[in-house]
C-alpha cells in the first residue's frame, strides 16, 4: 500500500501543477482578449452597423440600405479621392525601390561611413510626422527653401510652380514627403533580409562570373521576397490611408489634396455624417485587403519562378562549399 500511495501521490501533483498551469495561462490571456473584443471587436462590429443608417452623432434618421455605400461609387469627390491614392502608390514604389537601391549597396559595398549613412536615411522615419508636415509646409511655401536653391542653380522665381497650389504638381509634392519619411525604414528592413542571406551564395555566384546586377536577380530579390512582399503590403496600404501630408501640407486637402482618409474624417467630424464616414471606412478596409491579396498571389505565382532559381543556386552552393 505504501508503494501504491508512493506513486499516486506524484501523480496528483504533477495533475495540480498542470490545473494551475492552466488556470494561470487563462487568467493572463483573458483580460488582453477581454480588451480586445471591447475595444476593437465590438466598435468594428458597430462601424459596419453604423454604415447601414443615415445617423450622426446625436440624431438616427433610420435605416438606408446600402445608400452610403452606392454614394461612395458615384459621387464625384469620394471617387475623385480614392484615385489620389494612385499618386501615393507611384510614390511607394519609388520609395521601395530607393530603399532597395541603398540597402544593396550599403550591404555589398564597403563604404566607408555605412554607418553614418544608414542612421542619415532613417532618421526622417524617427520625427513625427505632424513636424514633418510643417517642415515641409515651409519647403515649398512660394520664395523659400525649394524655390531658393532653385533660383540659386538659375531658375527663375516666375517659371516655377506654386508648389501648393498648382493641381498639376501639388500631389506629387505631398508624395515627395511620404517617400522622404518612410524611405529609411523600408531600407533597415531590406539591410536585416539581406544580411539573413547565406554569403557562399555570393561567393557561388562570383565564381560562376556573375556581375552584381545578376546576384542581385538571383540572390538578394529572391531571397528577401518575404520582406519586400511585407513592404510592399505596407506601402500600398499606407498610401491607402494616406493623411499626414495631405491634411498638415496640403491645409487639410485644399486645392485637390484631401485623401479618401481625409474625407472620412471630415465626413464624421465636420459634416457629422456619421453612417456615411462608416461605410467609407467600410470601403477603405475593403479595397486594403483587396490589394493585399492581389499581392499575396503576385508573390505566389509570378515570382515562383524566381525562387526556384534562388533555392537552385543555394543548393549549388552547398555542393561547392
Amino acid at each position: 500500500m505504501s508503494v501504491i500511495a508512493s506513486r499516486v501521490q506524484p501523480d496528483l501533483r504533477r495533475k495540480r501543477i498542470n490545473w494551475q498551469k492552466v488556470l494561470v495561462i487563462t487568467l493572463f490571456a483573458a483580460v488582453p482578449l477581454f480588451l480586445l473584443i471591447l475595444f476593437t471587436y465590438i466598435p468594428f462590429a458597430k462601424m459596419i452597423q453604423f454604415s447601414f443608417y443615415n445617423m450622426s452623432y446625436t440624431k438616427n434618421k433610420g435605416y438606408v440600405g446600402l445608400d452610403n455605400y452606392l454614394k461612395v461609387f458615384t459621387k464625384e469627390e469620394y471617387v475623385g479621392a480614392m484615385l489620389l491614392s494612385l499618386y501615393y502608390m507611384a510614390g511607394a514604389v519609388v520609395q521601395l525601390a530607393l530603399a532597395l537601391f541603398f540597402a544593396s549597396i550599403l550591404s555589398l559595398e564597403r563604404i566607408r561611413g555605412a554607418g553614418i549613412y544608414k542612421a542619415v536615411l532613417f532618421f526622417p522615419f524617427l520625427v513625427n510626422g505632424i513636424a514633418i508636415g510643417y517642415i515641409f509646409k515651409y519647403f515649398y511655401t512660394r520664395g523659400f527653401v525649394l524655390d531658393s536653391v532653385l533660383q540659386a542653380i538659375g531658375i527663375p522665381l516666375d517659371a516655377l510652380p506654386y508648389w501648393l497650389r498648382d493641381q498639376s504638381v501639388n500631389n506629387w509634392s505631398l508624395v515627395f514627403t511620404s517617400v522622404w519619411k518612410y524611405c529609411g525604414q523600408n531600407m533597415v528592413l531590406f539591410i536585416g533580409a539581406i544580411a539573413s542571406i547565406d554569403p557562399t551564395l555570393y561567393e557561388a555566384a562570383t565564381i560562376d562570373g556573375a556581375n552584381r546586377w545578376q546576384q542581385f536577380k538571383a540572390i538578394i530579390l529572391p531571397g528577401i521576397k518575404t520582406v519586400f512582399m511585407l513592404n510592399l503590403i505596407l506601402s500600398i496600404t499606407g498610401s491607402l490611408s494616406a493623411f499626414e501630408p495631405a491634411y498638415v501640407v496640403g491645409s487639410m486637402g485644399a486645392n485637390g489634396t484631401a485623401t479618401f482618409f481625409i474625407k472620412i474624417h471630415q465626413m464624421a467630424h465636420v459634416s457629422q455624417k456619421v453612417g456615411q464616414a462608416c461605410a467609407m471606412a467600410m470601403v477603405l478596409m475593403a479595397l486594403i485587403l483587396l490589394f493585399t491579396v492581389l499581392q499575396r498571389l503576385f508573390f505566389r505565382y509570378v515570382m515562383k519562378d524566381s525562387e526556384n532559381t534562388f533555392n537552385a543556386k543555394a543548393n549549388k552552393a552547398k555542393a561547392l562549399w
